[in-house]
């Protein structure tokens, strides 16, 4: 069988090197861990794939987490070799259970000992390995369509800590696999503290539309409470689908179940003004400016900034031509409201 060739550009002491993919060469030890606790698991009941993971490393989402749709979710981590995430999910992809997938990509690394990986695959089967020279306290979980791993923690009892989470939670994936997190950071999670987190979900089915198959994409880089930040970001995604829900069925001509979804948006992100403004827009071209001009108010109270746009948007069909109807919006405006900058 012709040998994959796969170069892939990683940091290894601060130097940016090419190293081959994962095989037996006699290449020299990494020595900085990528020291972290994850979760890698399959929504059984929708099938959907997810990886999330802490550190206390500098944007730890770069190189732990590996989604593909249809195909499973890897985690690598310790002494990362981050090969393992497209390496393991192209021999998924090709049919090889998790178990297989992972074996054989052990098999061929010169440092096993050091490495910390874990796949699920898109039937829910999971596999996980801990090397004999992880930091401790270093250790793993196998549960019924994921598994929970860490290194350098405080203690030995995140990994069951995260697996009684998830075993126990309900709802989304992606919430559940926070939950997961905020329980390993309760028993103690990274011995030298926090600094970074990630959360990748995709679809359990590939779509005709790949671009849609990413359904969560989250990270934050550097942050004294990562996984505060991170849910709070969620949070702001979750408000953002219900918008971009709003848009779908308006273009598909349920105006009232859209105003629904826009109104939904701005509860759950009461001070984000885009929402409050668009929503306005949206009555306006229903024919509802009586009912819009409060919603404008509101945007232009909380952004002035609002106003400079009203008069671009009739050119571009957005609001209609309709004369007069740009004053009246300003109307309702700051009276000092912004002016365009001088020329």
């Amino acid at each position: 069988m012709r040998r994959l060739e796969l170069f892939l550009l990683v940091l290894v002491c601060g130097v940016s090197v090419l190293l081959p993919a994962v095989a037996r060469t006699a290449t020299p030890q990494p020595r900085r861990p990528v020291a972290t606790y994850s979760i890698v698991a399959r929504d059984a009941k929708t099938g959907e794939l997810g990886v999330a993971v802490q550190s206390h490393w500098f944007s730890v989402g770069s190189v732990v987490p590996w989604a593909e749709a249809g195909v499973g979710a890897v985690a690598t981590q310790s002494f990362v070799e981050p090969s393992y995430g497209p390496l393991g999910l192209d021999a998924m992809g090709k049919g090889a259970p998790a178990e297989k997938a992972l074996h054989d990509l052990l098999a061929r690394d010169p440092h096993p000992e050091v490495r910390q990986v874990a796949f699920v695959d898109g039937q829910g089967r999971a596999a996980v390995h801990t090397g004999t020279a992880c930091i401790p306290a270093a250790g793993h979980h196998v549960g019924d369509g994921f598994t929970t791993q860490a290194n350098l923690m405080l203690s030995n009892e995140v990994p069951e800590a995260m697996a009684r989470s998830f075993e126990r939670s309900s709802g989304p994936l992606a919430e559940r696999l926070l939950a997961a997190l905020d329980a390993a950071q309760a028993v103690g999670g990274d011995i030298r503290g926090k600094q970074s987190a990630a959360i990748v979900v995709v679809r359990g089915k590939r779509s005709d539309k790949p671009w849609t198959d990413r359904l969560v994409d989250l990270r934050v880089e550097d942050s004294a409470q990562p996984l505060t930040e991170i849910r709070r970001l969620l949070a702001l995604a979750r408000a953002y689908e219900r918008m971009n829900r709003g848009d779908e069925v308006f273009a598909a001509g349920n105006v009232e179940e859209a105003l629904r979804e826009y109104s939904a948006a701005e509860s759950m992100v009461p001070d984000n003004d885009e929402f409050v403004f668009w929503h306005a827009v949206t009555l306006v071209g229903n024919s509802r400016l009586e009912e819009s001009l409060p919603v404008f108010a509101r945007a232009f109270r909380m952004n002035p900034a609002w106003m400079l746009l009203v008069p671009r948007l009739p050119g571009v069909g957005q609001l209609p031509q309709t004369a007069g109807l740009v004053e009246k919006i300003l109307s309702v405006g700051p009276s000092a409201g912004p002016r365009p900058p001088a020329r």
